[in-house]
């Protein structure tokens, strides 16, 4: 198979792009053209093969377009740096669990499959998608800072789910909801950036706080106030300043 180096950048990025904008549309792609694509016969089986389709279209990608050298699962960012970055970042996701309790009341109706559906496979396949193949893989790809190449990621992060809310539609609340999900997008590239451009940081406070918040319930003026967006937002800042202090303390205890 070829190399990516032999395609130009500016293709390799527009592929990357494309990959990370259209992964979970894919079946709605193909229904428009008129192959529409059955739903798993199991609950959540649509959003299930919605997100697995979009993980092996991210695994495709970044198998053509990862440079010479570089593993499949390291250019997707699937490779281990270690348990402490993550276990450091779930520490510091507690806050979110504190004020969700308090702001909150526990949510009975959720089951075990609503768990793990909801803030485990599901956010690991965003990840693997817009943080694996749209920041990690850009990184190896592209030079440049990596805030800047962790910006498209984060912005059609925000725009899945601002279409989510109705888009247009939605007028300012869709606005506002896609506008933190951008936020929270780029920390999670943050977070990733700081464990050596792995997943399991950004992977670790999404799963955190997704948990969190089908954990406890919020009606709906509440969970879009400014206490719950402070605390989403708050968390993952401190979220960073803790896994920053750690990977400093770690190396100056690693530095000869």
């Amino acid at each position: 198979m070829p190399q990516s180096f032999r395609l130009p950048s500016a293709v390799r990025l527009l592929l990357v792009l494309f990959g990370v904008g259209v992964g979970l549309n894919l079946r709605d792609l193909s229904a428009a053209a008129g192959l529409p694509i059955p739903a798993l016969p199991m609950p959540y089986g649509g959003s299930l093969l919605d997100n697995a389709l979009a993980v092996l279209l991210a695994i495709l990608l970044a198998a053509l377009l990862r440079p010479r050298g570089t593993g499949l699962a390291a250019s997707l960012g699937l490779h281990w740096n270690g348990a402490s970055g993550p276990a450091w970042v779930l520490l510091a996701s507690l806050p979110c669990w504190l004020g969700l309790a308090m702001l909150g009341s526990p949510n009975t109706a959720l089951t075990p499959l609503d768990a793990t559906m909801l803030a485990g496979l599901f956010p690991l396949a965003e990840e693997v998608l817009f943080r694996g193949l749209g920041f990690v893989l850009l990184v190896k790809l592209v030079r440049g800072p990596w805030p800047l190449l962790a910006l498209p990621q984060a912005l059609l992060f925000g725009m899945v789910h601002w279409l989510g809310f109705g888009g247009f539609e939605g007028g300012g609340l869709a606005l506002f909801v896609g506008a933190v999900i951008a936020l929270g997008g780029f920390i999670f590239a943050w977070l990733d950036h700081l464990d050596g451009d792995t997943l399991w940081c950004g992977l670790a406070l999404h799963v955190s706080m997704n948990l969190a918040w089908n954990v406890f319930s919020l009606d709906d003026g509440l969970a879009l106030g400014w206490q719950a967006t402070s605390l989403r937002v708050g968390t993952a800042l401190l979220s960073v300043v803790v896994l920053s202090l750690h990977v400093r303390r770690k190396r100056a205890v690693t530095r000869p």
